[in-house]
């Protein structure tokens, strides 16, 4: 007795406590991806390139479009399409003027779907002619098992993307500081209204306070959908479920899973290198104008090779980028750091000059 007593308490104790390098997270969802933002390396996958419905979370390409169009503080006025589009609302009336910028709120915040529409017409001149802006920035992102049919999510036959795809579209968004500054928010109270809307992305407002932003979605054909993002010790993170019946769960579990099991490994210190390659007696002087930093487990950390490749000196006075240095784990290439001819000060004035001179035709 005593015996399966000790294996009981030996099962439990492995079920229970979590570790460095345990098992990757059990989510609800149908299809989940992990995302390191900085990289873009997937740390964590599960049916990512099936294509789905997606819902509101197609609202990300909604505001990134908009807010990189320059008109955040023009006025749109609503139309009546936009007024009569089912689903979510901020409640818009007809004719009603509002700032594009407190629309993009209003669509981030409580994924109003008459926002969508008003922001479409008066940026793309049309639904239809947003929403072929919408497909171009997502071929130019390389979104490449993506289509959008509309602006806010509704279901449609055209209308789909893949966990993976919204990944590479959120960890794009979050490089824009007023997108940041838009999903990260918990409320907004537009000029229009005399009431703040509370952001419906309760990572945000009450669950999780790692979370930086994200988009929250639903239809009953998609199911839940949500995409999301999180900061942790210089990490950041972004999560993406569709199809999910426990998101917020799933979501923070990823991340746990995430922050615990990687970190952010200085892999090349920016500044000036020597170069000697194998069978050449002379060393070369290189820069790298940045740190690299990449996300790995502890055990990888002890498993990356390094290989620099050079040009020949007079292939190399012609061009500003000299060679690069491939960075390898498990026998397969992980990431390059590209070798400069000169210190990162002065790589600008370097980079135009050498243009200049293949415009003007003296570099040939």
């Amino acid at each position: 007795m005593r015996f399966f007593l000790s294996i009981l308490c030996v099962m439990l104790f492995f079920f229970v406590l979590p570790s460095k390098g345990q098992a990757q997270p059990g989510v609800s969802a149908n299809n989940a991806v992990l995302m390191e933002q900085e990289t873009g390396r997937v740390l964590f996958e599960q049916a990512a390139h099936e294509k789905q419905l997606i819902a509101s979370i197609t609202k990300i390409m909604t505001a990134i479009i908009a807010i990189e169009s320059g008109k955040m503080h023009e006025l749109a006025t609503t139309s009546e399409n936009a007024v009569y589009t089912e689903g979510s609302s901020i409640y818009l009336e007809q004719g009603e003027k509002m700032t594009i910028e407190d629309l993009v709120y209003g669509l981030m915040l409580r994924s109003g779907n008459d926002a969508a529409v008003t922001i479409s017409e008066h940026i793309g001149g049309s639904l239809d002619g947003f929403v072929h802006l919408m497909n171009q920035k997502a071929s130019w992102l390389g979104m490449t098992n993506t289509h959008f049919e509309n602006p806010h999510g509704l279901d449609a036959d055209e209308h789909y993307s893949t966990a993976y795809d919204m990944a590479i579209l959120m960890r794009y968004a979050m490089n824009n500081e007023k997108f940041r500054e838009i999903t990260g928010s918990s409320s907004y109270l537009s000029e229009n209204r005399s009431y703040s809307w509370q952001n419906k992305n309760k990572l945000v407002t009450q669950l999780y306070d790692h979370s930086t932003g994200g988009k929250t979605g639903f239809t009953r054909k998609s199911g839940r959908t949500l995409v999301s993002s999180a900061e942790k010790d210089d990490m950041k993170l972004v999560a993406v479920t569709l199809n999910a019946s426990d998101d917020w769960r799933d979501h923070i579990s990823m991340f746990e899973w995430g922050f615990e099991n990687y970190d952010m490994t200085q892999l090349a210190e920016k500044g000036r290198k020597l170069y000697q390659l194998e069978g050449d007696e002379n060393s070369r002087t290189g820069y790298l104008h940045n740190n690299l930093l990449f996300p790995l487990t502890e055990e990888e950390q002890n498993q990356i090779e390094k290989e620099s490749f050079l040009l020949e000196e007079a292939e190399a006075e012609k061009s500003y980028q000299v060679g690069k240095t491939v960075y390898y784990l498990n026998n397969g290439p992980l990431v390059s750091a590209p070798i400069y001819a000169e210190q990162p000060e002065n790589w600008f004035f370097t980079e135009v000059f050498m243009l200049y001179k293949k415009v003007i035709g003296l570099d040939s």
